[in-house]
């Protein structure tokens, strides 16, 4: 035999379907570390759409309850000033009580002034507020013009034939005047 003729064996190489064990375990390993990570990011996109909704429905919620207490408030305002206007005409009365009584009936008129007085301080306490008319620039969203004087200069009011009331603000009823101009 020559030397020629003598082969040499070729280093022994792994059959294609047998895989180093060693491997295998990484490429799993990697596959679970992808998967929780997706799993991951998908959970943790569904939590920030949970937590935006709770954000929604909570804003929602507190808009909701303040309208409720805006309208519950507006409702009791409207059942008062329905009391109120009625009792306007009582106070009116009293008014012109005490303009016909005369000296001769001083206690008479004392016993009217108290009652007059605690029945205003009643109604002021919930919201109704004069309007002072007397010498004071004519408004029409105060006054009701019911008597004019001619003349050149400034509407002002001259005599208050009947008082005028505000509630919370808000004219309930315009102050009945004369206007004069000076």
């Amino acid at each position: 035999m020559h030397e020629s003729d003598e082969t040499v064996p070729e280093p022994a190489t792994p059959a294609p379907d047998t895989v180093d064990p060693d491997e295998q375990e990484d490429d799993e390993v990697i596959a679970e570390i992808a998967q929780f990570e997706a799993d991951l990011a998908s959970l943790q996109r569904e939590r920030d759409e949970w937590l935006d909704t709770t954000r929604r429905l909570q804003a929602d919620f507190e808009n909701y309850r303040k309208r409720v207490v805006r309208e519950q408030t507006a409702l009791v305002e409207r059942a008062s000033e329905g009391l109120l206007e009625q009792l306007l005409p009582v106070l009116d009365n009293f008014e012109l009580a005490l303009r016909s009584i005369g000296e001769e009936h001083a206690q008479v008129r004392k016993g009217v002034e108290l009652v007059y007085a605690d029945l205003v301080d009643v109604l002021e306490r919930n919201g109704l507020e004069r309007i002072d008319a007397q010498g004071t620039p004519f408004d029409p969203n105060e006054h009701e013009a019911v008597m004019q004087d001619d003349g050149d200069g400034e509407p002002v009011v001259g005599d208050v034939m009947r008082t005028g009331w505000k509630l919370k603000g808000r004219v309930l009823r315009p102050a009945m005047v004369k206007v004069i101009r000076s």
